[in-house]
C-alpha cells in the first residue's frame, strides 16, 4: 500500500469527513466477518492501514510532505527530528503507531446493532479467524483477543552515551518512567526494541511493543567514525615546537601522550584500542597560539624568521 489515498478511493484534498466516510464504506462491504472473500480482506486490510495513517491529520500532512511513507515509517533521508528541541525535558517522544489505531467510530456503525446499539464491542466478532491482529477462541460471542499496538518513538542522546553506553530514563506517554539501557556503540538510527511497553491489548491480547530510534547529539570535541573516534586535542605553540608529553583525554579517562617535535595542526596520532569496543581513538592536534605576544615572542621570531623563514603556501595551485 503506497498510496493511502488510492486505497481509501479518495482525492488528496479530500475533507477528514470524507476519509472517514470512505473508509466506512470499506468496512461495510469488505470487513471479512460480512464479506468472506480474500480479496475483500485485502482491500479491508489495505484500507484500514490507509486510515490509519490518514485520520490523524498531523500526520497526514506529515505523509503529505514526505516526511513519512505510507505505512507511517520516518523517510531516513529526511532526518526532520533534528529540528526539533525536546519537549518539556523529555527526550522521549512519540512518532507515530505500527499497529492498527482505534476504529471503534467506524465499526459502530457495523457492528453495534448486536448489542443493542450500545456501540462497538470486540466480542462481536464471529467466525473464529485471525485477521489483522484480531483473535477469537471459537464459536459465537466468545472472549475476543487482540494484541496491542506497536508504538514508534524518537530517543535523543549524547555523544557519550552512545559511545559508553548507559542508562537513560524515559516517560511514557501514561506517565510512567522507565529506565532503558543504552548498549556500548550505539549508532545514529538504531532502534531498540522494548517488549510489552507499546499499547494495551484487548482480553487476553498482550501489550505491543515499543521501538526507539536513537538520535546521537553531536560532541564539539569528538567524532566517531564507526568505532573509532576522534578528539582534537589543542596544543600550545611551545609544544608543538618542542615536544612534550600530554594528558589525552579518553572515553575511560587520561592518559598520557608523548607529543612530537614539529607538531602541527590537523596531524593526528594513534591511541590503539582506546575507542569503542576495541576500535582506535585517534588524537587531532590544534596548535593554538598565545592569548597575546609579547615582546620577547615578537623579538625571537623576527630574528629566528630573518635566518630560517619558510613558506607554508609553497606549491599552492591558483
Amino acid at each position: 500500500m503506497d498510496d493511502p489515498y488510492k486505497a481509501l478511493g479518495v482525492s488528496k484534498t479530500a475533507s477528514q469527513d470524507e476519509i472517514k466516510k470512505a473508509y466506512r464504506k470499506i468496512a461495510k462491504t469488505d470487513h471479512p466477518d460480512l464479506n468472506p472473500d480474500p480479496a475483500a480482506g485485502e482491500r479491508f486490510k489495505a484500507a484500514s492501514v490507509a486510515y490509519d495513517l490518514l485520520k490523524d491529520p498531523g500526520q497526514r500532512a506529515r505523509f503529505d510532505a514526505g516526511e513519512i511513507d505510507a505505512q507511517g515509517q520516518e523517510r531516513p533521508q529526511q532526518r526532520y527530528y533534528r529540528d526539533f528541541a525536546e519537549q518539556g525535558g523529555n527526550p522521549y517522544r512519540q512518532q507515530s503507531s505500527a499497529g492498527y489505531g482505534d476504529y471503534s467510530d467506524v465499526f459502530e456503525d457495523l457492528f453495534g446493532n448486536r448489542r443493542g446499539g450500545s456501540g462497538f464491542d470486540p466480542r462481536d466478532f464471529a467466525g473464529g479467524e485471525e485477521f489483522q491482529g484480531f483473535r477469537r477462541s471459537g464459536g459465537t460471542r466468545q472472549n475476543f483477543d487482540m494484541r496491542g499496538q506497536d508504538l514508534r518513538y524518537d530517543l535523543d542522546i549524547d555523544f557519550m552515551t552512545a559511545a559508553k553506553g548507559g542508562t537513560t530514563r524515559i516517560t511514557l506517554p501514561d506517565g510512567n518512567t522507565l529506565d532503558v539501557k543504552i548498549p556500548e556503540g550505539a549508532a545514529d538510527g538504531q532502534v531498540i526494541r522494548l517488549r510489552g511497553k507499546g499499547g494495551e491489548g484487548y482480553g487476553e491480547g498482550g501489550r505491543g511493543d515499543a521501538y526507539l530510534s536513537l538520535h546521537v547529539g553531536a560532541h564539539p570535541d569528538w567524532s566517531r567514525d564507526g568505532n573509532d573516534v576522534t578528539i582534537t586535542l589543542p596544543v600550545s605553540l611551545d609544544e608543538a615546537v618542542l615536544g612534550a608529553r600530554v594528558e589525552v583525554p579518553t572515553l575511560t579517562g587520561k592518559v598520557a601522550m608523548n607529543l612530537p617535535k614539529g607538531a602541527t595542526t590537523g596531524q593526528k596520532l594513534r591511541l590503539k584500542g582506546k575507542g569503542i569496543k576495541g576500535g582506535n581513538q585517534y588524537v587531532e592536534l590544534k596548535v593554538v597560539m598565545p592569548a597575546e605576544i609579547d615582546d620577547d615572542l615578537a623579538e625571537f621570531m623576527g630574528k629566528w624568521r630573518q635566518d630560517h623563514g619558510y613558506d607554508p603556501r609553497q606549491g599552492m595551485g591558483g
